[in-house]
């Protein structure tokens, strides 16, 4: 206790030199936590939307579908299995066909993807609902990058040519019954969706589909030919991946600013050792042993951190719950970057963030102030008091 009294009353003699350490060290801390949790946010917000636009509670995939090979799409469709049929009924899966096509609106050629949903199912955010009803045009709803690339509104017509299952061409009017806002590009990035039923028709493959959304409390006991599950972990790898390159990433640039941070408290200390060695001769000849001086030297530094730790408080706390109430705008074309990103990041911060890069910066701070003071086992008293140092 004697040594944070006597650390803690030279650190504010040595007046604006600390002041200067400590508003580097909570500035950082302040920085460090709000990063990790734009992306803590980020990561919470997009496994919300994957799951409830795109995954659901996770999904069957047709064998041969693969998302990233649009080629696979010819072959990845299969009558649904009668043991599925009865959960479709239920509510508990969505059945999807998937084919490519393409249009033309304005005269201009865009390719897209067909997919066919349930106009009554539960377990997608999107407005199926919209597709319901008697047109004699195809009924589509689309995404706003769909809308907004396509520059097509509500009400428009656009030419559609697809393949049915034996290659043969075909073409009709879709009609554009709703423009959906969703922040999930693989639902609305370059495809367009229309009934199922209506789908099957057109390219004759009648109770097909490519893939079933499951509903979240699904689950899937049984194993049918041809048919695989695909579930959380699969299918938000690689948005956690993104998440994880991100963090690895920032972690980088925040190594760069605390070793400048711990160069400034190592200076001050080397100069500090220096400039008061007739006080440290003073320390030995009143009795104090070398290991409590160099304790003394290495609290005083590491007080640095944890009055960072109080000052970044005071405007901290605030800053980072007005942050987490506001959120952080991303910009206008964010929804084009092919990956879940809402219009507005909320900061996610937890117990365990907080205490980790306190932790981190105090930890670090100490090591760096204890690593100059180690010079002080090596002083001669008389030498010190005269104020030589050896």
């Amino acid at each position: 206790m004697t040594a944070f009294k006597l650390a803690f009353r030279n650190l504010i003699g040595a007046g604006l030199r600390t002041w200067l350490n400590v508003g580097v060290l909570a500035f950082i801390l302040i920085l460090i936590i709000m990063h990790f949790g734009m992306l803590n946010g980020w990561n919470r917000q997009a496994v919300t939307d994957m799951i409830a636009w795109e995954i659901g509670g996770g999904q069957i995939w047709q064998e041969n579908y693969d998302p990233y090979d649009p080629f696979t799409l010819e072959d990845s469709h299969a009558p649904i299995p009668n043991s599925m049929q009865g959960e479709i009924e239920k509510g508990n899966l969505a059945p999807v066909l998937i084919t490519q096509a393409t249009i033309y609106p304005e005269g201009r050629m865009q390719s897209i993807l067909l997919k066919g949903i349930n106009t009554v199912q539960q377990v997608s955010e999107l407005p199926t609902a919209d597709l319901a009803g008697d047109y004699t045009e195809i009924p589509a709803i689309i995404g706003t990058i769909m809308a907004r690339n396509a520059r097509l509104n509500v009400g428009d017509l656009v030419t559609v040519r697809w393949r049915d299952v034996d290659g043969t061409f075909d073409a009709d009017e879709a009609v554009i019954v709703g423009i959906f806002k969703a922040d999930v590009p693989a639902v609305t990035a370059g495809q367009m969706w229309i009934p199922i039923d209506r789908l099957r028709e057109m390219t004759q493959m009648p109770g097909e589909a490519t893939i079933l959304i499951a509903d979240q409390e699904y689950t899937w006991y049984g194993s049918e030919e041809g048919w695989v599950l695909r579930d959380h972990d699969f299918l938000l790898k690689e948005m956690r991946d993104m998440i994880r390159m991100k963090t690895i990433g920032g972690s980088f640039l925040y190594v760069i600013l605390m070793l400048l941070a711990m160069l400034a408290v190592f200076d001050t200390q080397v100069l500090s050792i220096f400039r008061r060695q007739k006080e440290i001769g003073t320390y030995m000849a009143m009795g104090m042993t070398r290991s409590q001086i160099v304790r003394l030297f290495t609290v005083e530094g590491a007080m640095h951190s944890i009055l960072a730790v109080v000052l970044g408080a005071i405007p901290g706390i605030p800053f980072l719950i007005w942050l987490s109430n506001k959120g952080w705008a991303m910009p206008v074309d964010s929804e084009g970057f092919g990956m879940a990103i809402a219009e507005r990041i909320y900061p996610a911060y937890s117990v365990g963030l907080v205490l980790t890069v306190m932790l981190i910066i105090v930890i670090t701070t100490t090591i760096v102030s204890f690593l100059p003071s180690r010079k002080i086992s090596k002083m001669n008293p008389t030498e010190a008091i005269k104020g030589k140092l050896q």
